[in-house]
């Protein structure tokens, strides 16, 4: 596939801005992976949809009270608890709703750093950004028919239709509401993008505000050039600790109930808690892992997700210790323990699990190889203080391999090979209780940033399949 020139990809860009007031760097060529990885990607997909759906009945047994294993007693009513915590009642009533049982995200989205020894998977989201963007940079690399190109085709596109659109089988033509708030303003762009590329196909898919949507007779309703449309599917674009700010957000629900509309990502807290992924380490449960996930996507899991730990302050008797990283050779009783951590040992990542505004786009993550003592202290202090309402996760922190890729450099024309660290997303749709794998974003950054997300040094890049490894 041969490279693209300078001006060619500034034109594209200039013309069309799927990021409001964001830059990045400019490359003339695709991330390219390896027949091998693009084959791995296909399973992470599974074991992905697989994880949630173990997540629901992990959540829903929790809830219950009921036994998590077949032949042996296990309860876990802490697991919910964890769930559930700092969440608005209804919100937990209709997450728990027995019509929701079976519903799961209708996009998943893991978060992969490309490590020495592969992937590793350090968060998964369910109401993810960047699918416009990913499907822009598919089509400007690839065109319309190189299927070199993940993604090239339009299959994002068509698979983020077909994804929503098999929520009303019986429609043919369902209305789909792209409901973007405020919050998720940066990202507007990209999804009016994508909904113009299905009007241009056709179909009655449209993004807006929420507060452009409203109630009539039980249904939801906006206008098209003056005439009220109902609304078949609604596709939320804005997570779930933002539902207090959208203004119809019980009629929304109201709505659901009656049956007048579908709702994807589905409004399930549980799916959207990065502490699930500490669950899947959790000593207690991985006779419940083995139970509920197949033995191939099992051992994927258990090789890409780092181990994961939930900062939960409760005070512990002297002589019992926490299911958490060793410090000085010794298991902790208390986290504060941590503050006395050697750098090395302070190789660790604490983020804040969700439904809070600092839950994603890298804020409010703290490396604590990475940051003076009194920082990490502070990182710990604060964690703990918010515990009671929003908890937050140690993770292992699995350092990028360093690769290089061409990059154009400000003021020049010609590209050069640039060293850099990579984080990899790749996009699947979930059609028919299958997982199809779209498109994925690679995001290359300078080898100086220890922590990789959409930056204005970084180069936002679809991916080629090659049969060349990485460089």
């Amino acid at each position: 596939m041969p490279d693209l020139a300078h001006e060619t990809l500034r034109s594209a860009f200039s013309a069309q801005s799927l990021f409001e007031d964001k830059t990045w760097q400019l490359s003339p060529q695709a991330w390219p992976l390896t027949p091998e990885q693009l084959a791995e990607l296909e399973l992470i997909g599974v074991a992905c949809l697989e994880f949630h759906q173990a997540l629901e009945t992990l959540y829903l047994r929790s809830v219950a009270g009921k036994n998590l294993l077949r032949n042996k007693p296990l309860l876990a009513p802490w697991a919910a608890d964890y769930l559930d915590r700092g969440k608005p009642a209804d919100l937990i009533a209709h997450a728990r709703d027995a019509r929701n049982r079976g519903a799961f995200p209708t996009v998943l989205r893991p978060d992969l750093l490309l490590t020495d020894d592969g992937f590793a998977l350090t968060e998964l989201d369910s109401v993810p950004g960047g699918i416009g963007l990913t499907a822009f940079l598919n089509k400007l690399y690839g065109g319309d028919t190189d299927l070199a190109v993940l993604g090239s085709g339009g299959a994002m596109v068509e698979n983020f239709y077909q994804a929503l659109a098999a929520l009303r089988p019986a429609s043919r033509n369902p209305l789909i509401a792209i409901l973007v708030s405020d919050e998720a303003a940066t990202y507007r762009p990209e999804m009016l993008w994508l909904a113009e590329q299905q009007q241009r196909l056709g179909r009655r898919v449209f993004c807006m505000r929420p507060e452009d949507v409203f109630p009539l007779g039980g249904e939801l309703f906006f206008d098209v050039e003056g005439t009220p449309e109902k609304i078949d599917v609604v596709y939320r674009f804005f997570e779930l600790f933002d539902w207090a700010n959208v203004r119809i957000a019980s009629e929304i629900i109201e709505a659901w109930a009656s049956g007048a509309v579908a709702i994807a990502s589905p409004m399930r807290h549980f799916q959207e808690e990065k502490l699930t992924l500490a669950l899947f380490h959790h000593h207690l449960l991985p006779e419940f892992w083995a139970e509920s996930i197949s033995a191939r996507s099992l051992l994927l899991l258990r090789r890409l997700i780092p181990m994961s730990w939930v900062m939960d302050p409760v005070a512990l008797p002297p002589g019992a210790v926490l299911d958490g990283p060793r410090v000085g050779g010794r298991m902790p009783n208390d986290w504060r323990d941590l503050i006395g951590a050697s750098q090395k040992e302070r190789d660790l990542i604490i983020k804040i699990s969700g439904f809070h505004e600092t839950a994603w786009g890298a804020r409010g993550v703290i490396l604590g190889s990475d940051c003076s003592r009194e920082e990490w202290q502070e990182g710990i202090e604060h964690a703990l203080r918010m515990a009671p309402a929003n908890l937050h996760v140690l993770q292992e922190y699995r350092k990028p391999k360093r690769v290089s890729h061409p990059l154009y450099k400000p003021a020049k024309v010609e590209a050069s090979a640039e060293a850099g660290r990579l984080r990899l997303c790749p996009y699947y749709f979930v059609v028919g209780g299958r997982t199809r794998l779209s498109g994925a974003l690679a995001t290359f950054c300078p080898p100086d940033k220890k922590i990789i997300h959409g930056m204005q040094d970084a180069a936002l890049l679809p991916c080629v399949v090659s049969p060349a490894s990485p460089s």
